[in-house]
């Protein structure tokens, strides 16, 4: 099966950070469409960070944008969010995504979604 496992979150104080990871498995991360999303308690699913099938477009959600990092490693395809200057408001589950779709640009993934959902870790920042 194709399946991805998010891991590296955890509890940090306001201004902290932490590196957020997930692992690919039955797939190759370059040839797909991937990213980060998030999810907090009563509130909608967001895409926070994804790169185009390409590999040449980012996006990132303007709440994120100068704060969060996201990155690839193709040897050990495996997909990060580096998260940095963190805030209360960015609590939530994240959570890789990755899609097999082709052509689209890294603003059409975190906006429409993904086909394929890894498991989700959850990420807290106290104030």
């Amino acid at each position: 099966l194709m399946s991805a496992a998010g891991a590296g979150g955890g509890l940090v104080q306001a201004g902290g950070s932490l590196r957020l990871s997930c692992a690919a498995s039955g797939f190759t991360l370059d040839y797909f469409g991937i990213g980060w999303f998030r999810q907090a308690p009563g509130k909608e699913r967001e895409g926070v960070s994804c790169i185009g099938s390409s590999g040449r477009s980012t996006y990132y959600a303007d709440s994120v944008k100068g704060r969060f990092t996201i990155s690839r490693d193709s040897a050990a395809n495996t997909v990060y969010l580096q998260m940095s200057s963190l805030k209360p408001e960015d609590t939530a589950v994240y959570y890789c995504a990755a899609d097999p779709r082709t052509h689209y640009s890294g603003d059409f993934y975190c906006r429409n979604g993904m086909h394929l959902w890894g498991e989700g870790t959850q990420v807290t920042v106290s104030s």
